[in-house]
């Protein structure tokens, strides 16, 4: 017998090791598909036994038995192997996996719709959600979600109903992939090849240590710009070849946009009618009005009341922020020079140096990365008492990786923790908190703790640095380890109610809340220290960055305002959308648009959060966050920004809930009040306190 049919499938096994992490080390892209599929195959031998049950439908053996680990399994092998598999399509893929997560999309959706269809189980779910005995919060909201998903995906429909209704779920899950996948192509197909070192002016040294390995990497002579962030972002702000910071910003905004086979725009539209049919089909007029029973927003209109008061607060100063960019262009180069989108963060980096001497690069040696995770991890067991320790026996899937073991203040194991730090071919651009194991508590009553990891792309070590950070990668790290947090903290009994199961508009939340510190003096003191000479940021220093942290502040909300304005205009379309993308595009968010607008240019066909993560009807939420962020940290801006008995409450009334009640009553438990944007108005200094 040859050495692969002895082989066992490390997702069927026990996986022995520590905390039953996932043996990484073990697992070969050959175990997914059976896996998948054996998975499928319990999951419908455990409905099966739920829907045969003789008993009369209770919370017990209906609701909880489907949510419950998936019945008599100690494992649920699906969720197992999906969890895995979905990470790593975003954080190190391949060929391989795409083709494989284009065959399996339709068969897991299939599966999905075949359970949701189905009207025995319905009608079972329906028996418990009319008659059923006194329910804790948590589990009226459990009865409740499953009841509405089931409503929500078909059950009151006719037969005709419910298959197109499947057929438009199958086409969405395919649409969204194939959007995923063409724009990790082309951002992944464009580089700059600088060969000339004049071309590298105004660089600074950490940007073109860089740029001269992913070069060297590539096997070619010079210096290598991609649009991944960390290359892309330095290479606007400080190249002073106006040509090329043209090239590198028409190549970032026309992704997908430019004809060929990764072009997204027809996708975009084929989403955008595909879920206003799935909408209209289960009686609303609109995506966005689906998307909202589940919003803290309640509503439409409430989502353009917030955007319309923070356009009216907000855009005065920010036209006044534009105009002292443009005079200081005209100032450097002349009365007759036109401000281009490509010239913004070059000219802005400019003036916020002359304003408060003080940019990125200046603040870069002190944030070196491994001062910053000792730094973040410090601050968790300032607030919390929470420790980490770093495992190596924990396997993880790239050598980038690393994993800790989270310990609670009274010393028991509280949680592992994965952080994957670094950009790479296979990895898709920008930062993320994800999990390989929520919490729940399984039907043995044992409290499974989460496996959480948090992803982003920093600028990589060189051979002659550390990786040092921005100022704006360490805000970064705060906002995903603030993810991280409301996920290992969770504490509840069911997996779709816990840690960042919450509803998508509160969900920002704890992540904007950690990005509060990063301009703390408090904060910076205890990591902040000269990767050379070892002397801590100074207090002058410190003083500038406090100063400087509202440079553009309401330029930088009316942005986020515009990309929530094209969001809603997508998904309030009442009827067939068959609109030009650009044309679409550049009227939807005109209200809080400044700068001038490029035909070619397109946000839409590279938008993910819209179009293919989650955030359809929902890009409001980090706005709305925003405001609950800046209201919740005030209390601890007033009780002490350390302050364990604040934190703790912190913890115990918002951290630890997961989506177990509606999200207002988790925040004025904590708050003793309904959140005002008077908080973000003030920290943002457009009103005095």
């Amino acid at each position: 017998m040859n050495e692969t049919t002895e082989r066992k499938n490390p997702f069927m096994e026990p996986y022995n090791t520590p905390h039953d992490t996932i043996p990484f080390d073990k697992i070969r892209f050959e175990d997914f598909e059976p896996a998948f599929m054996e998975g499928i195959r319990r999951d419908d031998e455990d409905i099966e036994t739920m829907l045969n049950n003789p008993e009369e439908p209770t919370f017990d053996n209906t609701i909880a038995y489907h949510n419950d680990s998936k019945g008599p399994h100690y494992y649920d092998l699906l969720d197992r192997v999906s969890t895995v598999f979905s990470c790593l399509m975003s954080a190190e893929t391949d060929e391989r996996m795409e083709a494989l997560a284009q065959k399996l999309a339709p068969i897991l959706s299939k599966h999905e719709n075949d359970f949701l269809l189905n009207p025995k189980a319905f009608a079972r779910v329906k028996a418990v959600y009319d008659h059923h005995r006194e329910l804790t919060p948590e589990e009226q909201m459990m009865l409740e979600r499953t009841y509405d998903g089931f409503v929500r995906n078909g059950a009151l429909l006719d037969d005709a109903g419910k298959q197109h209704l499947r057929e438009l779920s199958e086409k969405g899950s395919l649409l969204a992939l194939q959007f995923s996948q063409n724009l990790l192509k082309d951002t992944k197909a464009f580089t700059l090849l600088i060969t000339d070192k004049k071309d590298l002016a105004g660089l600074p040294d950490t940007a073109v240590e860089a740029a001269a390995n992913a070069a060297k990497e590539q096997g070619k002579e010079g210096w290598l710009f991609t649009l991944d962030y960390p290359s892309y972002s330095p290479f606007m702000s400080h190249a002073d070849n106006r040509e090329l910071r043209r090239q590198m910003y028409m190549a970032r905004n026309t992704l997908c946009a430019h004809g060929g086979e990764d072009d997204n725009r027809d996708i975009c539209r084929a989403l955008v009618n595909n879920r206003r049919e799935e909408a209209q089909l289960l009686g609303n007029d609109t995506f966005a009005d689906y998307v909202m029973k589940y919003r803290m927003a309640g509503s439409v209109k409430n989502v353009y009341r917030l955007f319309n008061d923070l356009i009216e607060a907000y855009k005065p100063t920010a036209e006044k922020e534009v105009e002292a960019i443009r005079e200081e262009a005209r100032k450097l180069e002349g009365e007759d020079f036109q401000l281009e989108p490509w010239d913004f963060s070059y000219y802005a980096h400019k003036l916020k140096v002359e304003k408060y001497n003080i940019d990125a690069e200046m603040l870069r040696p002190y944030f070196q990365l491994d001062k910053v995770i000792d730094g973040v991890f410090g601050l968790a067991h300032r607030l919390y008492g929470i420790t980490f320790k770093e495992n190596k026996d924990i396997p993880v899937y790239h050598p980038d990786v690393k994993a800790y073991e989270v310990f609670d203040k009274d010393g028991s194991y509280l949680a592992v923790f994965y952080a994957d730090f670094y950009p790479r071919k296979g990895k898709h651009d920008g930062a993320w908190m994800t999990e390989f194991q929520g919490q729940y508590i399984n039907h043995k009553g044992e409290n499974i703790r989460p496996h959480v990891s948090v992803v982003m792309n920093f600028t990589k070590p060189t051979p002659e640095k550390p990786a040092l950070l921005t100022l704006g990668e360490v805000e970064t790290f705060l906002h995903e380890f603030g993810h991280s947090l409301h996920g290992m903290f969770a504490n509840t009994r069911f997996a779709s109610l816990s840690g960042t199961n919450v509803w998508w508009d509160f969900v920002e939340m704890p992540s904007q809340f950690m990005e509060n510190y990063a301009v703390e003096k408090e904060f910076l003191r205890t990591f902040a220290f000269h990767y050379k000479t070892g002397e801590p940021l100074p207090d002058e220093l410190v003083d500038r960055i406090v100063r400087s942290r509202n440079f553009n502040v309401a330029y930088g909300c009316l942005r986020q305002v515009s990309f929530g304005l094209l969001d809603m205009a997508y998904y309030t379309q009442r009827e067939a959308f068959t609109a030009d993308i650009q044309a679409f595009e550049k009227d939807a968010w005109k209200d809080a648009i400044l700068l001038p607008q490029l035909p070619d240019t397109c946000m839409t066909t590279q938008f993910s959060h819209i179009m293919a993560g989650g955030y359809a009807a929902g890009y409001y939420s980090y706005k709305w966050a925003e405001v609950l962020d800046a209201d919740a940290f005030s209390v601890f801006k007033r009780n002490g920004i350390f302050d364990q008995a604040t934190a703790q409450r912190f913890r115990d009334c918002i951290l630890s809930k997961g989506g177990t009640e509606n999200p207002m009553t988790l925040y004025k438990r904590f708050r003793g009040q309904e959140p005002t944007i008077d908080a973000l108005l003030v920290r943002d200094g457009i009103q005095k306190a």
